[in-house]
């Protein structure tokens, strides 16, 4: 066998063309593509007020209305539990203090630095005021920039998704028509399966981290199973950062050491009921990632596009293995993409799950 040592540097170049395409053109790709994602999701919901009779503007502005709605009940329930959590600021604040003062006599008797010192070091650290006024303003309006550009293209992408697909239909020849027309509905559908198994798979763990912490006795246990459940939409990292922000400031609020350890509990308990029960039932298989890919897609995610990208770096690389399963020559890296684990295998691991629960039953 030899190796077309050409064709792989054409390969290589193409990626590192398209890498660079992504890191400049951040500021125009990242709102186009996240509105283009949230598009697909109610494109179903598009489609069937139309065929009862809505034009397709009052179809478009209703979805986009539902997705403010939905949105905006998410923010008011984090911001009603966040000023709860609030309510015991003082609490928090003294319990800081004494937490930092500790720290500091920790380096003064292990380092020998000065508490003078460490003030100093401290002092010399913190940005101005005038550095953070700044850097605050330019957050915001870049945040919102973004979202009015998010919502634009959500509205026009759905508006003329019909033309947007002939004209992907015009690119191939007549007789590959079938197989573009099966490319897009797949993608598109890879798309829609992801966001709405990650909504139900976020509602369930809402449900069992409420249980769990309520049970435990931790303190606002509803709002860190929200934090714990919508952090989700980072794979791996999302759930360990939401649990050791739970360990923290049930730790700030006086936890002792049985309560951090039955935190850590629940989330373990919680992770095995997501990997062998609600992941086989809610995801399919289509969005399946193995664990590699999933990692360096969010790396790269992150390196390229920051925290969007790492949002966005699965769904992306779901739609990516579509059409690499559907075009043959790139039929590899779809498989090489995919989950290690195959349909029949997943399918066959949950039946002896649920057998042996029900052995343990009898």
């Amino acid at each position: 066998m030899t190796i077309n040592l050409n064709s792989i540097l054409k390969k290589l170049l193409v990626v590192v063309l398209i890498v660079a395409i992504l890191i400049f053109a951040k500021g125009f790709l990242m709102p186009l593509v996240i509105g283009g994602i949230l598009a697909t999701l109610f494109l179903p919901f598009c489609n069937w007020m139309e065929k009862i009779g809505f034009g397709r503007a009052i179809a478009i502005f209703i979805s986009l209305l539902t997705l403010l709605l939905v949105f905006g009940l998410i923010i008011a329930l984090l911001s009603w539990k966040i000023s709860e959590l609030f309510t015991d600021f003082d609490l928090l604040k003294n319990q800081a203090i004494k937490t930092f003062s500790e720290i500091q006599t920790y380096f003064l008797e292990h380092f020998g630095i000065t508490l003078e010192k460490q003030s100093q070091i401290f002092k010399n650290e913190q940005p101005s005021l005038t550095s953070l006024m700044q850097l605050t303003v330019g957050s915001l309006k870049y945040i919102l920039t973004n979202i009015i550009l998010v919502l634009a293209y959500f509205f026009f992408l759905l508006y003329a998704r019909i033309h947007i697909k002939q004209f992907f239909l015009k690119l191939t020849k007549d007789k590959q028509h079938g197989e573009m027309d099966q490319i897009l509905k797949s993608t598109t559908h890879v798309s829609q399966q992801y966001l709405l198994g990650l909504t139900k798979m976020i509602i369930c763990l809402w449900v069992l981290y409420s249980i769990g912490f309520s049970i435990i006795g931790v303190k606002n246990a509803v709002f860190f199973a929200i934090l714990c459940g919508l952090l989700e939409i980072i794979p791996f990292i999302g759930n360990i950062t939401g649990t050791l922000l739970t360990v923290l400031i049930t730790a700030l609020h006086g936890g002792q050491i049985p309560l951090l350890l039955g935190i850590i509990i629940t989330y373990g308990i919680v992770q095995f009921i997501q990997g062998w029960i609600l992941e086989p039932l809610i995801l399919g298989p289509q969005v399946k990632i193995n664990p590699l890919f999933t990692i360096i897609a969010l790396v790269v995610g992150d390196w390229i596009w920051g925290i969007p990208g790492i949002l966005l770096a699965i769904p992306i690389t779901a739609m990516v293995k579509i059409v690499c399963d559907h075009v043959e020559p790139l039929k590899p890296y779809g498989f090489l993409i995919g989950d290690l684990v195959s349909e029949k295998k997943s399918k066959n691991r949950m039946q002896k799950f649920l057998r042996s629960i029900s052995k343990f039953r009898q």
